[in-house]
Order: C-alpha cells, then sequence, then structure tokens
C-alpha cells in the first residue's frame, strides 16, 4: 500500500518547491507556481489522507516526483 499524504502535507511541500496559495472554492485549493503563471494546482483541501490516484494526479500538474514528498 503505497503512502497516504494529507492535504496540509501536500500544501507544504508545494510551498517548498515554489508553489503560492491563489484561491480556494469549497473544498478544493488552488496553487500557483511562482514565475510560471500557466502552472496551477488543484489540492482538495483539509483532508486527512489524499487517495493516491488523486495525488498522482497532482503530481502531473505539478511537474514534480513522488520522491520530493518523500523527503
Amino acid at each position: 500500500m503505497p503512502n497516504l499524504f494529507s492535504s496540509d502535507e501536500i500544501i507544504k511541500v508545494l510551498a517548498k518547491r515554489g508553489f503560492v496559495f491563489i484561491s480556494q472554492r469549497g473544498s478544493h485549493a488552488k496553487l500557483r507556481k511562482v514565475g510560471n503563471p500557466t502552472l496551477i494546482v488543484i489540492v482538495p483541501a483539509n483532508k486527512k489522507e489524499i487517495p493516491f490516484g488523486t495525488f498522482r494526479s497532482i503530481l502531473r500538474q505539478s511537474h514534480l516526483f513522488e520522491n520530493d514528498f518523500l523527503d
């Protein structure tokens, strides 16, 4: 079983990698990469565990790797 991350952990790692919070609509937060206004990531907010498929989608959106979250 893969390691599941909370939405707070994911947002914290994205912030370390240069993403900033833009807005939140309902239960989804929108983050944008500093210096690249077209790179936007949508993260479900306030979740204790993000499903692995959703986590993989966040990885694709952010152009990051799973190893970036294991540090």
